[in-house]
C-alpha cells in the first residue's frame, strides 16, 4: 500500500440515473477512504460531450447523499484540486497534449474516418493479429504536417505506444496483470473537437488532484497498458489500482434492465433503507470473514480492506437484500421506522391512501406492520384502509364459513354495541371485550374476527386486528360496522 496520504476518486459521467455497479465503485472509494482517514473526492468525467444528460450529476449526488457518502472534495465541495469538472479542465489536457508531442510521445494523425474503417475491414480479412490503426502518420515528414495544418485538415493526436515490452501492474484485487505493448494501438488522447478521451483526462486528473488509489470496474483492465504508458511518458507515480469484479444477475450473466431495477433511485423509491443497501452493496466482491452478513457502516468503515475484495463476480440477489431490509427495518424502534415512513410516504405518496397521513399516523403503522415488512412500500397496501375515505367489499365477503347474512349482521350488531360503549378504546382492551363476545353468542373467534377485519380494513389479511382497530379509533370503527350493517340488511330482507 502506499504511504501518501489515501485520496481516492469517484468519477461519474453524467450519462444518465447512477446504477448500482457505479455506487458499488462509490461505496469502496467512500469506506478506504474513511478507513485510512483519506479523502474522497468527486470529479465528474463529462468529455464525452455528444452523450451528456442534463440533470444527470444531480441524480448522482441524490444518491450519495441519500446512501450517507459524504465526500470532501467536488460537486460543491472545494479542495485544492479544482476544478472538479473536466470540460473546465481543457487546458491542463491541451498542455499535457502539447508536452507529449513535444516529446515525441504523440503524434497528429490526420487520417480520415473512411481511411480507419477500411484499415480495419482489410485488416479483419486478414485475419491480422491485432486490429487498430498501423500508424501511417507517425513519421509524417515536416512539410507534410505543416501543409495540413496550414490547410487546417481535421486531426486527432494519438499516443505512441512502444513496440516492445511490457505493460505491467499489481493490482490490489487481481495480482500482476501484465499486457505486451506491440499489442496495442496507438491511440487516440485527443479527439478532433478538442477534448481529451478518456485515456488522457483520467491519467492527468490522477495526478494533479494526488490520486494514490483507482477503484473501477474490471471492464477497464483493458486500459492498463495505455494508462501505464502515459504515466512513464510524463515519469508520474502510477496510483495503485484495484479493478472490481462485475456485478452479475442471478442467471450469472452481466446485471441489466431486464433483470429489474439497475439504478440506485429505484432502490430508494421501492422502499428500502440505506443502511440496508450499503451493507448489501459492500458484500458484492468484498467480505469481511466470508461469513458475516449484517454488517453496521460503523464496522465496514472499520475492517474494510480492499486486499479481500475477490476478482470473481458478484451475483446481486434481490431476495437477499429483501431480507437484509426487512432485518434493518425491524431493527429500528417504533418511532424510527414511522419517521422512516412518514418522510417514505411525503417523498412518495401511495396511490393507496386518501388522506395524508400524520408523522403520528406513521409511528401508529410502524408498530403494526413491523413485523411484516422487507420494505417501507410493503406497509401502504397493509394500511391503507387507515388512510380510506371508503372500505370497499360485498356482502359475501363479510359472511365466514359457516353463517349466513342473518347472523352475521347480529353479529356485528352485538360488536358494535360493545365497542361503541369502551370508554379506553384500546387494542388489549378490544381483543378481550370481543373474544368475550365470542364465547357469549357461540360463534368460532375467527368467524366474529373475521368479518370485523373485513367490515373494517376491506382485507382478508391485515395488520393484527385490535391494534388496527385502535389506530381507527373508536367513531371510525362504529362508522365502519354501521356500514357492513347497512350492506347485510339488504341481503336479509330480500
Amino acid at each position: 500500500m502506499s504511504e501518501r496520504k489515501v485520496r481516492v476518486r469517484y468519477a461519474p459521467s453524467p450519462t444518465g440515473e447512477p446504477h448500482v455497479g457505479n455506487i458499488r465503485t462509490a461505496l469502496f472509494d467512500w469506506l478506504f477512504a474513511r478507513q485510512t482517514g483519506g479523502d474522497f473526492i468527486i470529479r465528474v468525467e463529462d468529455t464525452d460531450q455528444a452523450r451528456r444528460v442534463d440533470g444527470a450529476i444531480e441524480l448522482q449526488k441524490e444518491s450519495l447523499k441519500w446512501l450517507k457518502l459524504d465526500w470532501d472534495e467536488g460537486l460543491g465541495e472545494n479542495g485544492g484540486s479544482g476544478p472538479y469538472v473536466q470540460s473546465e479542465r481543457l487546458e491542463y489536457y491541451a498542455n499535457a497534449v502539447s508536452r507529449l508531442i513535444t516529446t515525441g510521445a504523440a503524434y497528429k494523425c490526420f487520417c480520415p474516418p473512411e481511411r480507419l474503417e477500411s484499415l480495419r475491414e482489410s485488416q479483419k480479412q486478414q485475419k491480422a493479429s491485432r486490429l487498430g490503426y498501423d500508424g501511417k502518420c507517425r513519421s509524417l515528414k515536416k512539410e507534410k504536417l505543416q501543409k495540413m495544418e496550414s490547410e487546417s485538415t481535421p486531426f486527432v493526436v494519438r499516443f505512441l505506444m512502444p513496440d516492445k515490452g511490457v505493460s505491467q501492474i499489481d493490482d490490489l484485487v487481481r495480482g500482476k496483470i501484465e499486457f505486451d505493448n506491440e499489442l496495442v494501438e496507438d491511440f487516440v488522447i485527443l479527439k478532433a473537437d478538442g477534448f481529451p478521451t478518456y485515456h488522457l483526462a483520467s491519467v492527468v486528473d490522477d495526478h494533479y488532484m494526488g490520486i494514490t488509489h483507482v477503484f473501477r470496474g474490471e471492464e477497464w483492465v483493458s486500459s492498463i497498458p495505455r494508462h501505464v504508458q502515459i504515466y512513464r511518458a510524463f515519469d508520474w507515480e502510477t496510483p495503485i489500482y484495484a479493478h472490481l469484479p462485475t456485478i452479475l444477475a442471478p442467471d450469472k450473466t452481466k446485471l441489466s434492465k431486464r433483470h429489474g431495477a439497475t439504478s440506485v433511485l429505484e432502490y430508494k423509491e421501492r422502499g428500502y433503507l440505506p443502511d440496508a443497501v450499503v451493507n448489501f452493496l459492500s458484500l458484492l466482491g468484498w467480505s469481511l470473514d466470508g461469513e458475516t452478513e449484517i454488517i453496521s457502516r460503523d464496522d465496514l468503515v472499520d475492517h474494510f480492506n480492499p486486499l479481500r475484495i475477490n476478482s470473481a463476480g458478484a451475483v446481486f440477489d434481490i431476495e437477499k437484500l429483501d431480507w437484509m431490509n426487512g432485518y434493518y427495518i425491524r431493527e429500528l424502534s417504533e418511532e424510527e421506522l414511522g419517521s422512516e415512513l412518514f418522510d417514505f410516504w411525503t417523498e412518495f405518496p401511495p396511490k393507496e391512501f386518501d388522506i395524508v397521513p400524520t408523522f403520528e399516523n406513521a409511528v401508529e403503522v410502524a408498530g403494526l406492520v413491523r413485523e411484516r415488512l422487507k420494505t417501507l412500500s410493503d406497509a401502504a397496501p397493509l394500511a391503507s384502509f387507515i388512510f380510506k375515505n371508503e372500505i370497499v367489499y360485498t356482502s359475501e365477503e363479510l359472511i365466514q364459513k359457516g353463517m349466513d347474512s342473518q347472523q352475521t349482521r347480529n353479529l356485528l350488531i352485538r360488536a358494535r354495541e360493545i365497542l361503541s360503549s369502551m370508554n379506553i378504546f384500546i387494542s388489549d382492551e378490544i381483543e378481550a371485550d370481543l373474544r368475550k363476545l365470542a364465547g357469549d353468542v357461540d360463534v368460532k373467534v375467527g368467524q366474529l374476527l373475521g368479518t370485523i377485519r373485513l367490515a373494517t380494513s376491506g382485507q382478508r389479511v391485515s395488520p393484527p386486528l385490535f391494534g388496527s382497530l385502535e389506530i381507527l379509533g373508536r367513531d371510525r370503527v362504529v362508522v365502519l360496522l354501521d356500514n357492513a350493517i347497512e350492506i347485510l340488511a339488504g341481503d336479509v330482507n330480500s
